[in-house]
């Protein structure tokens, strides 16, 4: 890949990663309830739902997604669901001073809850998988060692994002230490779950060809 062809995509992978979007609004939902260190893991499972969605595409099966009818609903439905089921939780969480450290398994932080929460928000949209079979082709060069310019491409967009998202969940694991009142922490609570389910919301509307 030259240079000039990586510098478009970096470009392009930073685009990605600023713009608002379910991803961001996880971020953001898991600083605010667990902080910075434990919202890391969140991120993990972010920047993994899109390297396996970049995987998928990489293999044809974006293409196979984006042709069918039925496994694009299915697909586009679960993420959905999903992201409707974080507003919910997000919109329901105790309206309390959280300690990030403290009792974060009773909260549905574990690391492991994180990770996975993540990994679902990417790797259920079909939108992501729709964009990503859109984008990709443009910086893949045929003539030159595939494996390569993916690995060199999914290395960008795990740099971009780690970033990107880490400063989404600072940003909010601050915020969180001013958040003392429980009405301004409900008020966060609600705004967060009600901009996951708009998210859903969103999704549920999306149509292949845009």
């Amino acid at each position: 890949m030259s240079l000039e062809t990586w510098l478009a995509f970096l470009a392009a992978a930073c685009l990605i990663s600023i713009s608002p979007g379910a991803g961001v609004i996880s971020c953001m939902a898991a600083g605010l309830r667990f902080g910075l260190a434990r919202g890391m893991w969140n991120i993990f499972g972010l920047i993994t739902g899109i390297l396996f969605t970049m995987l998928v595409v990489a293999v044809g099966l974006g293409a196979l997604l984006a042709a069918s009818t039925i496994a694009f609903t299915v697909v586009k439905w679960l993420g959905v669901v999903y992201l409707v089921w974080l507003g919910v939780q997000q919109w329901r969480a105790p309206a309390i001073a959280i300690d990030p450290d403290a009792a974060a398994s009773e909260l549905g932080g574990t690391r492991r809850q994180l990770y996975v929460r993540g990994f679902l928000v990417n790797a259920t949209n079909p939108k992501g998988i729709v964009f990503m079979l859109a984008v990709l082709p443009q910086f893949i060069e045929p003539a030159k060692p595939l494996v390569a310019q993916y690995a060199i491409c999914g290395a960008t967009l795990m740099a971009t994002d780690l970033v990107v998202m880490s400063a989404y969940t600072a940003f909010a694991a601050k915020a969180l230490r001013l958040l003392r009142k429980p009405t301004q922490i409900r008020t966060m609570n609600r705004t967060f779950g009600g901009l996951l389910m708009a998210m859903g919301a969103l999704l549920a509307s999306f149509r292949r060809g845009i």
